[in-house]
């Protein structure tokens, strides 16, 4: 028998750069998954601190701020932070839009709400 000169040497590298687009186009996915998590993280966390400062009685700007605080920078220019008092119960919503790959750069044309609600500290 003769043996064949070059046999399936180099095989594996022709199926990983085939496979290759395909796992960078998983990751990619993957990570625009995490990306739309996190802001969801944000948008509630945000909403709670608002209600709360709401509920502190420190008005609609303190409400708006406390909002805007803790949010990273590249969530923060296009974030909207509405804050409502009815009676004693004191609401806050927050709009966030989901970044494109990475924070700052462009975002998706749909926002990503927050709410949170909590009844008015009272005034000794």
């Amino acid at each position: 028998m003769r043996r064949r000169r070059y046999g399936d040497s180099g095989q594996v590298t022709i199926e990983f750069l085939g496979m290759t687009p395909l796992i960078i186009a998983t990751l990619v996915l993957v990570w625009q998954f995490v990306l739309v998590g996190y802001t969801f993280t944000l948008a509630g966390h945000a909403a709670d601190e608002a209600v709360r400062a709401g509920t502190a009685s420190e008005g609609q700007a303190g409400c708006q701020e406390a909002g805007l605080k803790d949010l990273p920078g590249a969530w923060q220019g296009d974030a909207e932070v509405t804050c409502t008092a009815d009676g004693d119960y004191v609401t806050a919503d927050v709009s966030l839009k989901v970044p494109v790959l990475f924070p700052g750069a462009i975002g998706f044309p749909f926002t990503v709400e927050g709410h949170a609600g909590a009844v008015q500290e009272e005034k000794d």
